[in-house]
């Protein structure tokens, strides 16, 4: 179901049937795409999430920011300092809200500088949050290579998941009372 922002619970099941690992978009943002798929998806089909994978770019971040699209592939730490507190809420809504490890994957771009990189890699790191290059656009697979290893461990380590409101809280489950009268 499209819907959700991310794929059905039976194409998660099969997939976990048939390999060690599963990846599912869960949408855009820890806000609402990580909700919906933690909160509707995983509450109700018994699924629990190891670890999760915020993607960023620092064009976006620096969007977040402020800065004007005519000049967004320029360098504007300003910018980039403004946003990133906005990738830091993402961050601190999985680790902290739902006890899920993270890794913050930075598809990085020609354009990006070394000082914006530094600057997003310094701020995300301070949250205990994982970073990570990832260049997978140009370098095909082995561009996400060390995503992928980073990934699999935290998958490894042990997660404090949790739900952040008790079932009976949920909108989900008093539009399906309402349904069934």
């Amino acid at each position: 179901n499209i819907a959700h922002g991310c794929n059905s619970v039976i194409a998660t099941s099969s997939a976990m049937k048939l390999a060690d690992y599963v990846v599912t978009e869960a949408g855009f943002g820890a806000d609402l795409g990580a909700e919906k798929f933690i909160d509707i998806k995983c509450r109700k089909s018994g699924l629990r999430p190891s670890a999760a994978v915020i993607v960023a770019t620092v064009r976006a971040v620096k969007y977040h920011g402020g800065a004007d699209l005519k000049t967004i592939t320029q360098e504007n730490l300003e910018a980039l300092e403004k946003g990133v507190t906005n990738l830091e809420r993402h961050v601190e809504n999985v680790k902290k809200n739902y006890g899920i490890p993270c890794v913050v994957s930075i598809n990085r771009f020609t354009h990006d500088t070394q000082a914006e990189i530094e600057l997003l890699t310094s701020r995300i790191g301070k949250l205990g949050a994982k970073v990570v290059l990832a260049t997978h656009w140009g370098d095909g697979g082995k561009g996400a290579a060390d995503l992928a290893r980073i990934v699999v461990d935290l998958c490894e380590t042990k997660s404090n998941f949790q739900f952040v409101y008790d079932e009976q809280d949920t909108l989900w489950d008093k539009v399906n009372k309402i349904a069934k009268k």
